[in-house]
């Protein structure tokens, strides 16, 4: 376990220094939840009016699920990182030496959960700032974040094991788009689970991005821990599927190398 955590640890500070170095990059990903909460936040502040809204604001409904929506789709986008290096030698320069062949898609899941902490983190404190007000708290923001960081790591997976199996840029942006945008509106990020039609509100008990929305939702302004506590259960699980997935894929690349 020695060498695996310290060669995780220097893949993770490589992947951060290169994510410092793009700081166009960085200046999107942060801006963006911002302009979905605000713009949303506005066009939809109306519909708690509807009868099955339990919150008076909006800001309150939506601020949970921007959280949980831009961990999934930052994440999605994971594997193409990899496809760099896929593309650029550097996987085979790594896998001439002896560093640990599980820390190499162990650093980039890690690195994945470790952004999707600081957007969530600024994301809520942005939620605050627009007049949200989150019941329970500190307990129940650091409790979204875990949330976060959980559905982050399950999709990097996927994206990492996706980009390894595919090896083309056109495969991976075709995949995350055709699932994207139906996991998001297939979960109650936007609007309260009871205002669905019934055959969404059957497909959404079995959605990742769902479950991490619930429990998110409940952290911050319901009192059902019970709930949360089984739904980031779920997302463990989840995250630990994936992982083996993107091993085995890793285990796969190898092999036809």
């Amino acid at each position: 376990m020695g060498p695996f955590i310290s060669d995780t640890f220097q893949l993770l500070l490589r992947h951060i220094r290169t994510t410092l170095r793009i700081p166009i990059w960085i200046l999107v990903t942060l801006v963006q939840p911002v302009i979905w909460l605000a713009l949303y936040g506005q066009l939809f502040r109306r519909i708690v009016d509807l009868p099955g809204f339990q919150v008076a604001s909006y800001i309150d409904f939506l601020t949970p699920g921007v959280v949980i929506m831009t961990a999934f789709f930052g994440s999605a986008w994971s594997g193409m990182g990899l496809l760099s290096d896929l593309n650029e030698g550097v996987m085979s320069r790594l896998l001439a030496t002896p560093v640990s062949r599980g820390a190499i898609i162990a650093a980039r899941v890690l690195h994945a959960a470790l952004t999707v902490v600081v957007q969530s983190s600024l994301i809520l404190a942005l939620g605050f700032v627009l007049g949200a007000s989150f019941a329970n708290g500190l307990v129940g923001s650091l409790a979204v974040v875990l949330v976060a960081a959980l559905l982050g790591s399950g999709f990097s997976a996927i994206s990492n094991g996706l980009a390894l199996l595919t090896r083309r840029e056109e495969t991976l942006i075709s995949v995350v788009n055709f699932f994207g945008l139906p996991l998001t509106f297939l979960s109650s990020a936007f609007i309260a689970s009871v205002l669905m039609p019934g055959w969404i509100r059957s497909v959404a008990r079995f959605n990742p991005v769902n479950w991490a929305v619930e429990a998110a939702r409940e952290a911050v302004l319901g009192s059902d821990w019970t709930m949360v506590l089984g739904r980031a259960s779920l997302l463990a699980l989840f995250a630990v599927v994936c992982g083996v997935f993107a091993t085995r894929a890793f285990v796969a690349y190898q092999r036809s190398l």
